[in-house]
């Protein structure tokens, strides 16, 4: 038998071992769904009433993928509003024309009509969400994305025994569609929630309920367990804590962090995290609370919502004592502050942060609320959201479909890069709190290093805001209580591990600094997750021009892309 020489045995190992990088990387498949838009009855809380939702489930139909797969979502719309899905944290690579902000991207998927949504999961692993983004729909239309590291890549942490999805969420009583409507003609502030959830019960804890109502978690002991935690709620930033046991976050917004344990997680609207949970007490049952979060004078839905946690060796449920939990105080500043600066990205070799270092763009957004005439009003007046002085009007044509066809007297390209006016933003504010109406977005030329500073403002209250970038991850480099000083803030930014979100809330009273590269061409929505002041206008977005290769430019709309 001959003897290959020892280059050409070089030579087969080389080409054996790209034939398994490419078998590696042909484990990423086309993921099929089929989102039904349907109403159901739901009881909660005593009382009945309709509501919309996905496939019939309240929290709907969790989406699995893995890193690198393309995933098809038809969603056919069987009810009388118009709908969108938004894919929340999905980057939507190229792919902004299903990203789902309604009027921004798309317009609405109409009664009696479908929308196939086509997109990529590109270089992101851990927990998202979906949800409608159009009025006040995703108060029941949301679910889970649970996107899986590629075929053979592990977990850089300890793998869980099993993993389990809790989705917070509120309940109304009402239908949140004339919650909201009311409070829009009337120019005053919403009803609050009636309670808080735990995918989609108030809990064993809650009025009308039994010991064995809500969600319950079954675990053995000496395990360890994997909760993929995602705030669902309209209007609430919420604390979440479990009985008698420690909580190891590992990921926050499908971002891998440097793992720190705590008692207690606070999540805003739109953020998710995922954390490990070792069951390691006796048997018997263990509550899960899910309570809110304000440290300004605005109400909130006080309620808590509770789950059960179960020790698989735990004789009867129903006898079982259960061990309590005190949710921290509504306005517990110091439990949130410890917690955001507990946050750190991984930034290994796999998992690098690649912090923007130096800055092209650089925009200073103060985020609040003012005052507008309304004469239709209950006080001839109405409370507006505002990003620089500016409250966002929605078009009646996508902004996407403006930009990309070049259409005239959709969107105006002057939104202000700081505030036309200077005044002491965490203080009182001034005299006049009229705001400035518009469609005005800010444009992005392909690959720029972009700075936003986010300053609350102290008009009528500071309030924390929950912010939002649709199309990117960010960086989180600063924060601070008072006003930003552009000459002495910076001193104290992290360049190295800032911790990378989608969604981040910005201090009452203070401030946020963020980076992201303009990497992605199309539109982007920035808005307020607060469905309250997203609804008063607190919103913007960017244009992101395409870049000179085919691989920097945004793809063409698809054929069936919903008419208004």
């Amino acid at each position: 038998m001959a003897v290959l020489p020892a280059s050409c045995r070089l030579t087969l190992l080389l080409m054996a071992g790209c034939l398994l990088l490419q078998a590696l990387s042909a484990h990423a498949i086309t993921r099929h769904y089929k989102f039904n838009v349907v109403m159901r009855n739901m009881t909660r809380l005593c009382s009945t009433k309709p509501i919309l939702t996905v496939n019939g489930k309240f929290p709907g139909p969790t989406l699995y993928a893995r890193e690198g797969d393309n995933v098809l979502v038809k969603v056919v719309n069987h009810v009388a509003h118009n709908v969108t899905i938004h894919w929340h944290g999905v980057r939507q690579i190229r792919t902004g024309w299903y990203d789902g902000p309604a009027y921004i991207t798309q317009c609405p998927i109409q009664p009696g009509s479908s929308f196939l949504y086509n997109f990529t999961i590109t270089g992101q692993r851990g927990t998202l969400l979906w949800h409608a983004h159009i009025n006040w729909l995703r108060a029941t239309v949301h679910g889970a994305i649970v996107i899986l590291p590629k075929l053979g890549v592990p977990y850089p942490f300890p793998a869980p025994h099993k993993e389990a999805v809790i989705v917070l969420g509120e309940w109304w009583k009402e239908d949140t569609e004339t919650v909201i409507n009311q409070a829009m003609q009337l120019g005053v502030g919403p009803n609050v929630s009636d309670s808080h959830t735990i995918n989609g019960h108030p809990g064993p804890l809650s009025e009308c309920a039994s010991s064995q109502d809500g969600f319950k978690l079954s675990v053995e002991n000496g395990k360890t367990y994997m909760l993929r935690i995602i705030n669902a709620a309209l209007n609430d930033d919420l604390f979440f804590k479990v009985a008698g046991h420690e909580l190891t976050v590992v990921e926050v917004d499908a971002v891998y962090t440097k793992p720190f344990k705590t008692d207690t997680l606070l999540i805003t609207p739109g953020q998710t995290t995922n954390i490990l949970v070792r069951a390691n007490q006796g048997a018997g049952r263990y509550l899960l609370s899910v309570s809110p979060f304000m440290d300004a004078p605005v109400q909130v839905d006080n309620k808590t919502g509770t789950a059960t946690l179960h020790y698989a060796n735990t004789v009867s449920s129903s006898m079982t004592s259960l061990t309590l939990v005190k949710p921290p105080p509504q306005n517990a500043t110091h439990i949130v502050s410890k917690f955001t600066d507990s946050l750190r990205s991984l930034n290994s070799k796999e998992y690098p942060a690649n912090v923007p270092q130096t800055v092209d763009h650089s925009l200073l957004l103060t985020v609040g609320v003012g005052v507008n005439p309304c004469p239709s009003c209950i006080n001839g007046t109405r409370v507006v959201g505002t990003i620089n002085n500016v409250t966002f009007i929605m078009p009646s044509t996508p902004i996407l479909q403006a930009h990309y066809y070049n259409i005239p007297g959709v969107f105006t390209e002057d939104f202000p890069a700081t505030p036309l006016h200077k005044f002491n933003y965490t203080g009182s504010g001034p005299k006049n709190l009229q705001t400035m109406n518009g469609t005005r977005v800010y444009r992005l030329p392909y690959n720029a290093s972009v700075q936003v500073v986010l300053q609350d403002t102290g008009i009528i209250s500071p309030e924390s805001h929950p912010i939002h970038l649709h199309g990117f991850n960010f960086f989180v480099v600063g924060k601070g209580v008072g006003n930003y000083n552009p000459r002495t803030s910076p001193s104290t930014f992290n360049l190295i591990d800032p911790i990378e979100r989608n969604t981040i809330g910005v201090p009452t009273g203070g401030w946020t600094a963020i980076r992201f590269r303009s990497d992605n061409p199309g539109v982007w929505f920035m808005h307020c997750h607060f469905e309250v002041h997203t609804s008063w206008g607190l919103k913007m977005a960017f244009v992101v021009d395409n870049g000179k290769r085919p691989s920097e430019t945004l793809i063409p709309p698809p054929k069936d892309l919903p008419q208004c």
